[in-house]
């Protein structure tokens, strides 16, 4: 099957939009929901079939995925973890970027209380964060926000998926800065468009998020 054939090739998520045109189905409108069709077509397959794999969205896009039950296995295989363990300061400011993005480092550093800097520049080396622009204040400070790795490596199809912040007691209450129209052009060292979507070697581990 093309559908299944495409998916397995590609080292990363692909939108509709672009499934649509490799597959080369009829641009009426109605490319969503026929891509949808079968995708539920192969997975019923795998099911019936015995097959280990499954099709699900992940970061905006449809991508083969390897239930999480079989991770440990696959980590065996390849000799270490596709990726790093992420240290308690690290999550604790990527969930600020998550849910506050487009926000400020010193913001963060306000609803964490200690400086982020070295933290930030990790999740940057990772390319779970990126530079979105500059906030419209004194000295046009950068503005940072998650990407398409950060959406794959949790799992998340898009940043509707990340858990309701009413869920969680106290939340920070930081007003969030806005970036100017033209922002996004004038940062330092911005990420090219498209270069946040990680590479990934075969299947990922359905729901693998770093730790």
């Amino acid at each position: 099957m093309a559908l299944e054939a495409v998916l397995f090739a590609s080292d990363r998520p692909l939108p509709d939009a672009r499934l649509g045109e490799v597959l080369e189905l009829p641009d009426d409108g109605a490319t969503s929901a026929s891509i949808e069709r079968a995708v539920a077509d192969l997975n019923a397959d795998f099911e019936r079939t015995g097959r280990v794999v499954r099709v699900r969205r992940l970061a905006g896009g449809w991508r083969v995925v390897v239930p999480a039950a079989h991770a440990e296995v696959i980590e065996r295989l390849k000799g270490q973890r596709q990726q790093a363990k992420l240290s308690p300061a690290a999550l604790e400011t990527l969930a600020i970027v998550a849910y506050r993005q487009p926000i400020i480092r010193a913001d963060i550093e306000s609803i964490r209380g200690v400086a982020s800097g070295e933290v930030l520049r990790g999740l940057l080396e990772r390319r779970l964060v990126r530079i979105t622009g500059r906030a419209e204040e004194l000295g046009r400070p950068m503005l940072y926000g998650t990407t398409r790795e950060f959406l794959s490596v949790f799992g998340l199809a898009s940043l509707t998926d990340l858990p309701q912040r009413k869920e969680f007691a106290g939340g920070p209450r930081n007003p969030r800065p806005k970036a100017t129209p033209a922002a996004a052009s004038q940062t330092e060292s911005p990420t090219p468009e498209g270069e946040e979507d990680a590479k990934c070697e075969g299947p990922a581990i359905e729901g693998d998020a770093a730790e």
